[in-house]
C-alpha cells in the first residue's frame, strides 16, 4: 500500500463532513446529503435561538430598569425550562402516534445517515427528526431543568452592563455578548434538542446520556467564576481571571469541536488521577473503583492532619499513613479475606481460592510491620531533639541533605549501569556483549546482578529513612493547623515509599535551592514551605519531562514523514514547512499538551498536531484485561507470561528497565511473540502491570514493523562490532530503547523441512512394520494401565466362570459371514437381502442383531461374551418413526459388493487363555472384529514382531497385584490366544489406515493419516465406529511418524531398549499431533517439554514438521516513549470513535517502522485493538 492512500474513502469523507458542521454547533444538522423540505433548516435555526430570545426578553427588561438581574436571571430560566419540557413532551407525543417501531438510540453514529420523509412543518417524523428525545424519563425531567438554569445563569453571565464594568469598553461589550450567546445556544441545544457526537469521546457507547451534561458543564464553570466575582470583595486575581474567562467563553464552540475539552467521565478520572499523584502523593490506579476509593481514603487523611493539635502527632500520622496507602491494600485485603476463609470454611473454600495471587503472608507483615516501626521511631526522634534548627550550611536538615545526594547519584549511577545503553546513546561498556543463550548471560551478568541487589537496598530501605529524616528535621511542621504544611508534607510523606525515586529527586532538587538561596526575602523562602516548593518541583518535574518525550516524538514523525520512503506523501513537503514556519505555534501546542498532562494527537499520524482531551494514564475507559481477540495463539501467551511475570519483577527491583513509572510502555521480542506491558501502579514494593501478546500471523505491515524491531535489538545484544567503548545508538530517535534481555521459561519453536524424510522410500518401507511395533506397545500400556482398576485377579475368574456356560449356546447363535479372500471391502455392516425383503426395512444397527437361521428357532437370546478390559456397549434401537427416504439411506450402500446369502458362516471363536492373568491384558471384544480375510491374518501372523510382544512382556512389573506367581510373566508369553488377540487388533489397525494391501504408502497418505483424514473406505469406517481404538491407533501412527523423523535425524535404533525409550519419552514428554487440536493447546498450558505437529504447505508443495520445546530463553525488552504511544491511541480513538474510519487498509495503519504505528493500535484495548491476549492486572512484588 503506498504512501499517499487516502486518509479517508470517499465515503468517509462526505460522513466526516457531515458529522462536523453537526459537532461545531452542537447538534443542528444542516447538511444532510439528501434533499429535505425548507421547514427542517428553518425549524432548527428557531429552536437553535430560541434560548438567546427568551434571555433576550430577561435582557431588554433588565437593561429597561424593570426588573433587577437575579429577577430576569429567573424569568429567563422560568421560561426555558417550560420551553425544554414542552419540546420534550412534542417528541413523546410524536413517538406514541407513530406506528413504526423506534429504534434505540445510543448515539447519533447511525441517524446521520438515515433518509426520513418528512410530511409537514410539525409532523411526526419532522419532530423526531429534529428532536430525538431522551432514553430515560428522568433525563427528560432533568435535562428540561439544567437547560433552564444554564439559561437563567447565562442571561446573568452575559448582561450588558455587567461586561461594560469588566471591560469599559462598548465594542468588546457587543462582541462578548453577541458570541456568548452564541456559545450558550450552542450548549442549550446540545442539552435538550439534540446531542451532537462530540470529537472527545472516551466511552464507546453513551449508556446514561452524560454526552449531553458536557458543554453545559463547562459553560457552568465559566459562571460560577464570575458568581464568585459577584460575591466576594476585594479580590483583583479572581477580576483578572473574570475577565480571561469571559474571552475563553467564547472559544468555547471551538474548544469543544477540536477535541480539547475532555468529557465528563474521562474529566473526573483524570482530575481524581492528578489530585491523587500530584496533590496527595499517590499512584494512578488500574481501575476506576480502586481510584475513587484510595482518592477519598488519601484526602481523609490529609484533612485529618490539619486537626492534629501537636506536631509529633503530625509527623507520626503522616509517616505511618504515608507508608501504610503506599502499600498494596488491594492485594493485602484479598489475601486477608483469604486468611479468613481458610480458617472458616471447608477444605473446598481452600482450594478454591489458592493462587498465585497471594503474595502476602506473614513475611510481608513482618517485613512491613518492622519497616513502619522504625520509621516512626526515626521520625519522631528526630522531630522531638532536633528539629528546630533553621536550615544552614551545618545544620542537621542539611547533613541529611548531602546524604540524599550522594544516595540519589549512586542510584542513578546503578541503574544507568544495567542498561544495555546509556542515556539512550551509548552502548554501556559493562554490559554484557553477544548476548545470545541464557548460561552465558547469566555467567557474565553476575556482576550487574549484584549491582541491581545493593540498589534494591538503597532504594526500598536506605532511601526512604534518609528521606524521613530530612523532613522530620524540617521547621516548617511546627506550623500547625496549616493548609499549606497538610497538603504538602502528607504528599510527601506518601511520596517518599510510593515513588521513592522521583521523591528523592524532588527533595534533593529543593534541598540544593534552599542551599544556594539563603535571602529569606526571596518568594521563594517566604512565601512558601517546603512541602509546597516539593510539590510544585514535583508537577515542574513532570511536565518537563513530558515536555521532552512529546518533543521527540514531534520530531520523529516530522522528521520520519520526509526520511522514510514510504511515509513521504504529495502533501508531506506543505506540511514540513508549515511545522517550521509555526515552530513557535508547535511549541506552544506541546507545552499546553504537557501542562494538561493530555496526549499529543497527531492527527491521522501525519504532522498535524492538535491538543488532545486530558484522559487517565491507562487510555482507556474499560477494566484491564477483560477483553482480547482470542484465538489459538493465545495460548502460548497465557504459558509465558507467570513466568516472563517473574523475570519482571527481578528486572523492575533491580532497575534494568529504567524509571518505570505509572503509564511507562515495554515492548518484548521472543522469535514471533510481541509482549507489550503497560505499568498501571507502583507503590512500596509492588508494581501493578498489564501484559497483552499481539498476533503471531504476521501481516505485512506487522511484518514489517517487527523486523524493524528484531534489528533494533540484534544491534543492542548480539552484533560483535561493539567493540569501541562507548558506540553509539543507531536507532536514537526510535520510539523503542533498548533495556536488557530477560531469561523466561517458554516454547521455543522450530519449523523443518521434512524434504527427503517423508518422501525417502526406505524410510516409508520401514513405517508399516514401525507402526505395528508401536501399536503392539501401545496396546499393551492401554490394557496393564486398564487391568489396575480391577480388584484382584479373582473376580475376574469368577465373572469368566460366570458368563462362559451360559454363552455357549448363544455364541453357536451368533454367527459370522465368511469373506471370500479376494475381497478388500468388508460387508459386514449390510443386512442380506431375500427376493421377498423390502428395501425399507429397518437395517438392524447391532453386528447381525437377532438373526434366526432355520434351526435356530426357539433360541435363547444372545448374551455377549464378558471380557475383562472389555468396553460394554449397549445396542440402541432405531426409532419406528422414520421416513421411507432416510430407510433408503441405511439400506442401499453404493459401491459394496453383494453378499452371498446361501454361503455358511464361520463361528467366533471362543478365547481361551491358558494363563488365568491372560485375561488382564486382552483387549475388548469388538476391537477385533474388522470383516479381512483369513489369509491376511495368517499374513499378520509371520510379520508380528514375536520378540518386541515378549520384550513388552518382560518390561511389565504388576505391582498392583497383591498376590501374583513367580512365572507370571513367563506364563504370559506362552499363552498363545493371548497373543492372537494382539494379532486381531493390530490387524484391525492397519486394515483401517492402510487397508489390506502392502504396498508403500505415498507422502500423501501418511500425511492425511497423521492428518486423520484418510479417505473413506470400509476399513476406516469400522475403525472410527471404536472411537477409543481408533484414538490410539492415531496416536500409534503419530508416535511412527515421529520415531522415523528422530531415525531419519539421529540415526538407527539400536535395540529394543532404545525404542522403548523413545515410547516413553513420547508418552511422556511429547505431544505429537496437530496445531489445530484442542489437546494442543491443552499441552501448551499444562507445559509438556515438547510438542510435535505435520504440516504441508500446498503451494509449494512441501511437507513441514513443528517442533516447541520448552526451555529458559531470553526475552529482549525495550522502553518505548510513552507520549508517542498515548499520542497515536488518541488519534486511534478519534479516528474510529468520531471519524468512524474502519477501514483495514487505512493510512493511520500502515506499517511505520520509526513509530511502530501498526504495533501500537494492535496494542489498544478492543475494540479499537486486537491483542490476542491481555492478562489481568499483575501484582509483582519489589523486594
Amino acid at each position: 500500500m503506498g504512501p499517499d492512500v487516502p486518509l479517508l474513502n470517499d465515503y468517509k469523507q462526505e460522513f466526516f463532513l457531515k458529522r462536523f458542521p453537526q459537532t461545531l454547533l452542537g447538534g443542528p444538522r444542516f447538511k444532510l446529503g439528501y434533499c429535505a423540505p425548507p421547514y427542517v433548516y428553518v425549524n432548527q435555526i428557531i429552536l437553535f435561538l430560541m434560548p438567546w430570545v427568551l434571555g433576550g426578553v430577561g435582557t431588554l427588561l433588565y437593561q429597561l430598569g424593570v426588573m433587577k438581574d437575579y429577577y430576569t436571571a429567573a424569568l429567563s430560566g422560568g421560561l426555558m425550562f417550560v420551553t425544554a419540557l414542552i419540546l420534550q413532551m412534542t417528541n413523546l407525543y410524536a413517538k406514541q402516534k407513530t406506528v413504526t417501531v423506534e429504534r434505540m438510540q445510543i448515539q447519533n453514529t447511525l441517524t446521520d445517515e438515515d433518509e426520513f420523509e418528512f410530511s409537514s412543518c410539525v409532523g411526526s417524523e419532522t419532530v423526531k427528526f429534529i428532536i430525538p428525545g431522551k432514553k430515560y424519563i428522568i433525563n427528560t425531567v432533568f435535562h428540561s431543568l439544567l437547560a433552564g438554569v444554564l439559561c437563567g445563569l447565562g442571561t446573568w453571565y452575559l448582561l450588558p452592563n455587567r461586561i461594560t464594568l469588566l471591560y469599559s469598553n462598548i465594542g468588546g461589550t457587543v462582541m462578548i455578548f453577541v458570541f456568548g450567546w452564541v456559545t450558550i445556544c450552542i450548549g442549550e441545544y446540545s442539552l435538550i434538542i439534540n446531542t451532537a457526537t462530540e470529537t472527545a469521546t472516551f466511552q464507546a457507547l453513551d449508556t446514561y446520556e452524560i454526552t449531553a451534561l458536557m458543554r453545559p458543564f463547562y459553560i457552568f464553570v465559566f459562571i460560577a467564576v464570575d458568581l464568585a466575582h459577584r460575591f466576594a470583595v476585594n479580590t483583583p486575581i479572581l477580576e483578572q481571571t473574570n475577565q480571561i474567562l469571559h474571552i475563553i467563553f467564547l472559544f468555547l464552540p471551538f474548544l469543544w469541536a477540536m477535541g480539547i475539552l475532555p468529557p465528563l467521565d474521562a474529566l473526573f478520572l483524570w482530575g481524581m488521577e492528578q489530585l491523587l499523584e500530584f496533590g496527595l502523593g499517590g499512584s494512578p490506579m488500574s481501575s476506576n473503583t480502586k481510584l475513587l476509593v484510595m482518592f477519598l481514603i488519601s484526602a481523609g487523611t490529609a484533612i485529618a492532619s490539619y486537626f492534629i493539635p501537636s506536631s509529633l502527632g503530625v509527623i507520626l500520622f503522616m509517616t505511618g499513613f504515608g507508608f501504610i496507602l503506599s502499600l498494596n491494600l488491594s492485594e493485602i485485603g484479598f489475601a486477608f479475606k483469604h486468611t479468613m476463609i481458610s480458617h472458616l470454611a471447608s477444605s473446598k473454600s481452600k482450594n478454591m481460592h489458592r493462587g498465585l495471587r497471594i503474595q502476602f503472608g506473614w513475611r510481608e507483615f513482618i517485613f512491613y510491620l518492622t519497616v513502619l516501626t522504625f520509621a516512626l521511631i526515626e521520625a519522631s526522634l528526630l522531630h522531638q531533639f532536633a528539629g528546630f534548627s533553621s536550615f544552614s550550611k551545618a545544620s542537621p536538615q542539611a547533613i541529611a541533605s548531602y546524604i540524599l545526594i550522594i544516595l540519589l547519584i549512586i542510584m542513578w549511577i546503578l541503574r544507568e549501569i544495567q542498561r544495555v545503553y546509556l542515556f539512550g546513546v551509548f552502548r554501556n561498556p559493562f554490559y554484557p556483549k553477544d548476548v545470545r543463550t541464557v548460561t552465558v548471560f547469566m555467567e557474565k551478568q553476575r556482576r550487574l546482578m549484584k549491582v541491581g541487589v545493593v540498589r534494591r537496598i538503597l532504594l526500598t530501605l536506605v532511601s526512604p529513612f534518609a528521606m524521613i529524616a530530612f523532613l522530620s528535621l524540617d521547621r516548617s511542621l511546627q506550623n500547625l493547623h496549616s493548609v499549606s504544611v497538610c497538603i504538602g508534607f502528607t504528599r510527601i510523606f506518601r511520596m517518599v515509599w510510593q515513588n521513592t525515586e522521583n521523591a528523592l529527586l524532588d527533595i534533593v532538587v529543593v534541598s540544593i535551592a534552599q542551599m544556594l538561596v539563603f535571602n529569606p526575602d526571596l518568594w521563594w523562602n517566604r512565601s512558601l514551605d517546603t512541602g509546597i516548593r516539593l510539590l510544585l518541583v514535583g508537577i515542574l518535574r513532570d511536565r518537563v519531562l513530558q515536555f521532552v518525550s512529546k518533543l521527540q516524538f514531534a520530531i520523529a514523525i516530522l522528521l520520519t514523514s520526509w526520511t522514510e520512503k514510504k511515509q513521504r506523501r504529495k502533501s508531506t513537503a506543505t506540511l514540513i514547512t508549515l511545522n517550521v514556519v509555526f515552530f513557535p505555534i508547535l511549541l506552544t501546542f506541546i507545552a499546553i499538551s504537557a501542562l494538561l498532562s493530555s496526549p499529543l494527537l497527531p492527527l491521522f499520524t501525519l504532522p498535524v498536531f492538535l491538543i488532545g482531551f486530558p484522559r487517565p494514564v491507562r487510555s482507556w475507559p474499560g477494566p484491564v484485561g477483560t477483553t482480547a481477540c482470542v484465538c489459538s495463539d493465545t495460548v502460548y501467551y497465557q504459558q509465558m507470561v507467570p513466568s516472563l511475570a517473574l523475570a519482571l519483577q527481578s528486572a523492575l527491583a533491580a532497575g534494568s528497565l529504567g524509571l518505570s513509572l505509572p503509564g511507562s510502555h515495554y515492548l518484548c521480542r521472543f522469535q514471533d511473540r510481541l509482549m507489550w506491558i503497560l505499568v498501571l501502579e507502583k507503590g512500596f514494593t509492588y508494581c501493578g502491570v498489564n501484559i497483552k501478546g499481539l498476533e503471531l500471523q504476521e501481516t505485512s505491515c506487522h511484518a514489517a514493523e517487527a523486523h524493524r524491531v528484531d534489528e533494533i535489538f540484534e544491534m543492542a545484544f548480539e552484533h560483535q562490532e561493539h567493540t569501541r567503548i562507548l558506540s553509539p545508538n543507531h536507532h536514537f530517535g526510535h520510539i523503542l530503547t533498548p533495556c536488557t534481555v530477560l531469561p523466561v521459561r517458554l516454547y521455543s519453536d522450530a519449523r523443518n523441512v521434512l524434504s527427503g524424510i517423508i518422501d525417502s522410500h526406505e524410510n516409508l518401507k520401514h513405517l508399516k512394520d514401525d507402526f505395528i511395533k508401536v501399536l503392539v506397545w501401545m496396546l499393551v500400556q492401554y490394557c496393564y494401565k486398564k487391568s489396575k482398576t480391577w480388584e484382584s485377579p479373582g473376580n475376574a475368574n469368577i465373572n469368566k466362570k460366570r458368563s462362559f456356560p451360559e454363552n455357549q449356546h448363544s455364541s453357536a447363535v451368533e454367527r459370522s459371514r465368511p469373506l471370500r479372500e479376494e475381497d478388500s471391502f468388508s460387508v459386514d455392516t449390510i443386512e442380506d437381502w431375500t427376493d421377498d425383503s423390502d428395501i425399507f426395512d429397518l437395517e438392524p444397527s447391532g453386528r447381525m442383531k437377532d438373526r434366526k437361521e432355520p434351526g435356530q428357532l426357539g433360541t435363547t437370546p444372545k448374551v455377549r461374551l464378558s471380557i475383562p478390559g472389555s468396553v460394554e456397549t449397549q445396542t440402541q434401537e432405531v426409532p419406528q418413526e422414520m421416513s421411507a427416504e432416510d430407510k433408503l439411506y441405511r439400506a442401499v450402500v453404493l459401491g459394496l459388493p453383494a453378499v452371498d446369502k446361501g454361503k455358511q458362516q464361520e463361528v467366533l471363536p471362543q478365547v481361551e487363555f491358558s494363563c488365568s492373568y491372560s485375561e488382564l491384558l486382552s483387549i475388548p471384544e469388538e476391537w477385533r472384529t474388522a470383516p479381512v480375510p483369513s489369509s491376511k491374518v495368517n499374513e499378520m501372523r509371520q510379520r508380528f514382531p514375536e520378540e518386541w510382544y515378549h520384550f513388552i512382556l518382560s518390561q511389565l512389573d504388576f505391582f498392583h497385584l497383591k498376590e501374583k506367581p513367580s512365572n507370571l510373566l513367563e506364563d504370559l508369553m506362552k499363552d498363545k490366544a493371548l497373543k492372537d488377540l494382539y494379532i486381531h487388533g493390530v490387524l484391525s489397525c492397519c486394515f483401517g489406515l492402510f487397508g489390506l494391501d502392502n504396498t508403500v504408502p505415498a507422502p500423501s497418505h501418511v500425511f492425511r493419516a497423521y492428518t486423520g483424514g484418510i479417505p473413506w473406505s470400509v476399513g476406516l469406517d469400522w475403525l472410527t465406529s471404536k472411537p477409543e481404538l481408533f484414538q490410539l491407533a492415531l496416536k500409534a501412527f503419530r508416535y511412527t511418524f515421529k520415531l522415523m523423523v528422530d531415525k531419519a535425524s539421529l540415526g538407527p535404533v539400536e535395540n529394543f531398549k532404545e525404542l522403548v525409550n523413545y515410547l516413553e519419552e513420547y508418552e511422556n514428554d511429547w505431544y505429537i499431533g496437530l496445531v489445530s487440536d484442542l489437546e494442543w493447546q491443552q499441552a501448551v498450558l499444562q507445559e509438556k517439554p515438547y510438542l510435535f505437529s505435520l504440516g504441508h504447505d500446498p503451494n509449494m508443495g512441501i511437507y513441514t514438521g513443528r517442533v516447541l520445546t520448552l526451555q529458559e530463553l531470553l526475552v529482549q525488552v525495550g522502553k518505548l516513549n510513552d507520549e508517542a504511544v498515548r499520542g497515536q491511541w488518541a488519534n486511534l480513538s478519534w479516528e474510529l470513535l468520531y471519524a468512524t474510519n474502519d477501514d483495514e487498509e487505512r493510512y493511520s495503519i500502515q506499517a511505520h517502522p520509526v513509530l511502530l504505528r501498526n504495533l501500537t493500535v494492535q496494542a489498544a484495548d478492543p475494540p479499537l485493538g486486537y491483542p490476542v491476549y491481555s492478562s489481568e492486572l499483575l501484582h509483582l512484588p519489589l523486594f
